[in-house]
C-alpha cells in the first residue's frame, strides 16, 4: 500500500501551566492590565471600533496615564479587540449579548519576557524586572528540541506559557475513524476497532445535576457561585477522562502511522429540543454532552505529534453509522439489539459504533486518494506504471465483514 503524503504544515501550539506565589508588584500589575482592557473596551464601544488598528489608534494615547510598560498596553488593546470581535460576531448571529467587562485580574503578553535562570523574567515597571521561578515540569517541557515560548498568561495564582513547535509531518499508510458517542469513543478501520468507555462522565454529570437541584437557598448569587464550583469540578473530571482516552488514541495512531478521521456533527443540538418526542432528562443528558471537547483534544495532540487529522464535511459524514460497509445498503435497527444493527442483504449483525468508525476511515481515505497526484510504482519486471494513489482496499464479501464484529478492548 503506498504511503499517503500530506503537503500541509501547521504550527502546533499548546500551553503548559503551573501554580506560583504572587507578590504585591504582580498583583498590582494584574489589576492594572484589567483596567486597561476595560478602558479599551469602553473606547471601542463608544467609537464603534471593531478592528485592532482602529482601536489602537484611539486607545493607545488614552492608556498613557497608566504606569505600565508599553508592551502591556499593546496586549491590553489586542485583548479588548478580540473581545469586541467575539461580541460583534454574536450580534450578527442574533444572540443576546451583554456589555463586555473584564472582571478577573490577569496579565497576557507576548512581548518583553525572557526565560533565564530557571525562571520567567517579566517587566514590572520602567527599569524594574521580576523573575518568577518555573517548576521542573515546565522547564523540562520548554527545553525540548524545537519548542519555543510565544506568550505568557498570569492570573492570581497560575502561570501559563503558550508554547509552539514545527513538528515533522508523519507519512501515514492508512486512516482510522473516530466515532464520538455519549458513553464511548470508538476508533477503528478495516483492520481493527477499539472502544474507550466514557460512561463515567455520564454518572458525573448526573451527580452534579442532582447536587445543584438540591440547593434550597433563596440567594441567587450564592446559589450561582456554588453551582459554578460544582460545574467546574464536573468539567475538570470529564476533561481528565477524555484526556486519557484521546492520549491513547493519538499515541496508537502515531505508532501505526494512521491519519485520524473525525466526523462533522455540528448542529446535533437541534435534534434534542422540546417537542421532538423526547423526555426532559434525556434531552438534558444529550445537550450536556461535550462532544466538541474530544475533537479539540485529539486535534491539538495530533498536531503536536505531526499526525494529520482529516475533518469530514457534513455531506461526507451523513449516514456513516447506518450504512453497511460490505454492500452499502442501509442497516436496520431492532429494539432488542440495543446498539446493534443488521443488514438485510448480508444477513450480518454489526455494532453501529464500529460501523461508523470503519465508514469514517474509508471516507477519509477516499478524500485523500482523490487529491493525490499519480504515483509511479516500479513493477517486479522492471516496468514503470503510472497509477492513482488510491489506498482504499476492495471489500470482499464474507471476508472483510467479520472484522466489524471483532472488538479489541483498550
Amino acid at each position: 500500500m503506498p504511503m499517503m503524503r500530506f503537503s500541509f504544515i501547521v504550527l502546533a501550539v499548546k500551553s503548559v501551566w503551573q501554580y506560583y506565589v504572587p507578590v504585591a508588584g504582580v498583583l498590582r500589575l494584574l489589576d492594572l492590565f484589567r483596567r486597561m482592557v476595560n478602558d479599551s473596551l469602553r473606547i471601542g464601544l463608544l467609537n464603534d471600533a471593531l478592528s485592532l488598528r482602529k482601536l489602537s489608534l484611539l486607545s493607545y494615547n488614552q492608556l498613557a496615564r497608566y504606569d505600565s510598560p508599553s508592551c502591556y498596553k499593546l496586549c491590553a488593546i489586542s485583548r479588548a479587540a478580540g473581545i469586541l470581535a467575539a461580541r460583534n460576531k454574536s450580534v450578527r448571529r442574533g444572540y443576546p449579548t451583554r456589555t463586555p467587562y473584564a472582571v478577573r485580574p490577569q496579565l497576557v503578553s507576548c512581548y518583553g519576557f525572557k526565560i533565564e535562570d530557571c525562571g520567567l523574567e517579566i517587566p514590572v515597571s520602567r527599569g524594574k524586572r521580576l523573575i518568577l521561578p518555573l517548576t521542573r515540569h515546565v522547564l523540562e517541557v520548554i527545553s525540548r528540541p524545537g519548542v519555543k515560548v510565544r506568550s505568557f498568561t498570569l492570573t492570581q495564582n497560575r502561570l501559563s506559557l503558550c508554547i509552539a513547535r514545527d513538528p515533522a509531518v508523519i507519512e501515514c499508510a492508512s486512516t482510522v475513524g473516530v466515532d464520538r458517542n455519549l458513553r464511548n469513543l470508538t476508533v477503528g478501520n478495516d483492520d481493527q476497532t477499539s472502544r474507550y468507555d466514557l460512561s463515567k462522565s455520564v454518572r458525573i454529570a448526573g451527580t452534579t445535576t442532582r447536587i445543584v437541584s438540591s440547593f434550597r437557598r433563596n440567594d441567587d448569587r450564592i446559589r450561582t457561585r456554588i453551582a459554578s464550583k460544582y460545574g467546574r469540578r464536573r468539567t475538570s473530571r470529564t476533561s481528565h477522562l477524555l484526556h486519557n482516552a484521546t492520549k491513547t488514541i493519538v499515541a496508537l495512531a502515531v505508532q501505526r502511522r494512521t491519519a485520524i478521521v473525525l466526523e462533522n456533527i455540528e448542529g446535533i443540538r437541534s435534534l434534542y429540543r422540546k417537542g421532538n418526542c423526547q423526555g426532559r432528562k434525556y434531552r438534558g443528558r444529550m445537550n450536556g454532552w461535550s462532544f466538541g471537547e474530544a475533537q479539540r483534544q485529539i486535534e491539538y495532540k495530533a498536531r503536536w505529534a505531526g499526525l494529520p487529522v482529516i475533518r469530514l464535511s457534513r455531506r461526507e459524514t451523513r449516514g456513516s453509522s447506518v450504512s453497511c460497509p460490505r454492500c452499502g445498503e442501509r442497516l436496520q435497527s431492532d429494539k432488542q439489539l440495543e446498539r446493534k444493527l443488521w443488514c438485510g442483504s448480508c444477513r450480518v449483525v454489526m455494532d453501529r459504533d464500529m460501523v461508523a468508525a470503519v465508514n469514517l476511515a474509508r471516507r477519509g481515505r477516499v478524500r485523500f486518494a482523490r487529491s493525490q497526484p499519480p504515483i509511479l510504482l516500479e513493477a517486479q519486471g522492471g516496468a514503470v506504471e503510472a497509477v492513482k494513489g488510491n489506498p482504499t482496499p476492495t471489500v470482499i464479501p464474507g471476508v472483510d465483514a467479520p472484522k466489524l464484529t471483532h472488538q479489541t478492548k483498550s
